[in-house]
């Protein structure tokens, strides 16, 4: 992971304030994404995990702070008017809670929407395009041809997952990615999540309440806590004494998932650093 921080990184961002009438969300949150990373954004309820996402892709317009993503300014200080440049927003994908599909459209249909906004194809070259990135994910033709409401919940997650790689990205971002599925079928998807995120080289942030898939996939942990954000790779995090850190990684339901996640070097860490029973 060492070698990740070498380059500069994929998103920044700097002093990020929301506020919403009188209660402030965030105060000042400072953020770096390196490639190749998958960085995990953790938070209690309430806390702004999406908020954040929506600020970092432009959607959310803070009170104050900057953000920039492959060196392009996406929120810059003061300056309500900036529009999120063209160029930046084909360079990412995103899957929304819950797939946030086209429940009108069929599944092949929802992944080739990025393309007719950005690509200049042919109805052809799309199909054919929507069905090599359903492929990607594990899903058919068949499932192609069918509406959201008739796919399971896990194959709404893939679909969502090939819309998002739609224009070929090199960063995706991911909001929950996993809630809803059973435990078999969100330790599918992070499996393929990893191998697409190798395979494609691909830098990912993900906001997961999920701790199963925090250990099987990121590198590194942005943990909001006071309105503010720490981060660190995650055995810097779990050696963190904050309480609400402690207290959510290393309690019973934390401990259980880091033994199940195959990082023993992290079990002992989290071990030395708990306080639980």
């Amino acid at each position: 992971m060492s070698g990740l921080l070498v380059n500069p990184p994929v998103i920044t961002a700097r002093g990020i304030v929301n506020r919403f009438g009188t209660q402030l969300v965030h105060d000042g949150v400072d953020l770096d994404v390196y490639p190749g990373e998958v960085f995990g954004i953790v938070g209690g309820s309430g806390s702004g995990k999406s908020v954040l996402l929506r600020t970092l892709l432009g959607l959310q317009w803070p009170r104050a702070g900057e953000v920039w993503i492959d060196g392009q300014p996406v929120v810059v200080e003061g300056d309500k008017q900036a529009i999120t440049p063209r160029a930046v927003k084909q360079r990412y994908g995103v899957t929304f809670q819950h797939g946030a599909l086209f429940s009108s459209l069929t599944v092949r249909q929802n992944v080739e929407v990025p393309m007719l906004e950005h690509l200049g194809l042919s109805a052809e070259a799309r199909e054919r395009l929507a069905e090599l990135r359903l492929r990607l994910v594990g899903l058919d033709s068949e499932a192609g041809a069918k509406y959201p409401a008739q796919l399971s919940g896990g194959m709404v997650k893939r679909a969502a997952l090939a819309r998002a790689l739609a224009l070929d990205p090199p960063l995706l971002f991911l909001d929950e990615p996993t809630s809803g599925l059973d435990p078999i079928a969100a330790s599918g998807f992070d499996t393929l999540l990893l191998e697409l995120q190798q395979q494609l080289g691909l830098t990912v942030v993900m906001i997961t309440h999920d701790l199963d898939t925090l250990f099987r996939t990121c590198n590194r942990l942005g943990v909001l806590v006071e309105r503010k954000m720490v981060s660190g790779t995650v055995e810097e995090i779990l050696a963190n004494p904050h309480p609400w850190i402690q207290e959510y990684f290393g309690g019973p339901r934390g401990r259980a998932a880091l033994a199940g996640s195959g990082r023993p070097a992290l079990m002992a860490r989290s071990g030395e650093s708990s306080n639980g029973p």
